[in-house]
């Protein structure tokens, strides 16, 4: 009797874990039946738009000094290839790097250039995520468009975790989860 007690407690206890993991399981959301990535993330507070005079530098030659800067360690609040670099501080050096002003933090990219569909992205592009907190609806992570292959996106950003620094990556679930748009900064 008392064994059928225990069992019946411990059937209780994963069936109520079960159920608990199951409703704040993340859930593989924004990716529609067709494959295209759309962003969950409603933007709670208003930014102005920001114009960034690119038309003297092409995107691919921008593109190419920022992947001669992968490896490079993260530093929160960075701005410099000796110390280390934030995403923001990593996106601002490399446009400083060719004498182009843009913001310095990545909540101002939020409405700089013009937003385009994640599938017809292309280097250059500036591609734009929640911090790690995917609910706080503000972007606060931001990377470099480096491909699109058959709507395959690797960009380069500085990533903190792990102290990776500046790196390529694609859009796994966790940055599916984060992502909010890409803005496009250079002419077509």
């Amino acid at each position: 009797m008392m064994k059928n007690k225990i069992q019946f407690s411990f059937l209780c206890l994963f069936i109520t874990l079960l159920l608990i993991s199951c409703s704040h399981s993340k859930k593989l959301v924004g990716i529609p039946k067709n494959g295209e990535i759309i962003s969950r993330i409603n933007i709670k507070e208003k930014v102005p738009a920001v114009k960034i005079n690119t038309e003297n530098i092409p995107a691919d030659e921008l593109i190419s000094y920022a992947e001669s800067l992968e490896g490079t360690k993260y530093k929160y609040g960075g701005t410099s290839e000796e110390t280390g670099f934030d995403c923001s501080g990593f996106v601002w050096y490399v446009f400083n790097h060719f004498n182009v002003k843009v913001p310095r933090t990545s909540v101002q990219f939020t409405n700089a250039g013009r937003e385009v569909k994640i599938s017809e992205s292309k280097r250059g592009d500036i591609i734009l995520f929640t911090g790690s907190d995917a609910e706080s609806r503000k972007v606060g992570h931001m990377g470099f468009i480096t491909a699109n292959e058959n709507s395959k996106i690797t960009f380069l950003h500085a990533a903190s975790g792990g102290g990776r620094g500046v790196m390529k990556s694609q859009m796994s679930q966790y940055f599916v989860e984060r992502f909010v748009k890409v803005n496009r900064i250079f002419n077509p």
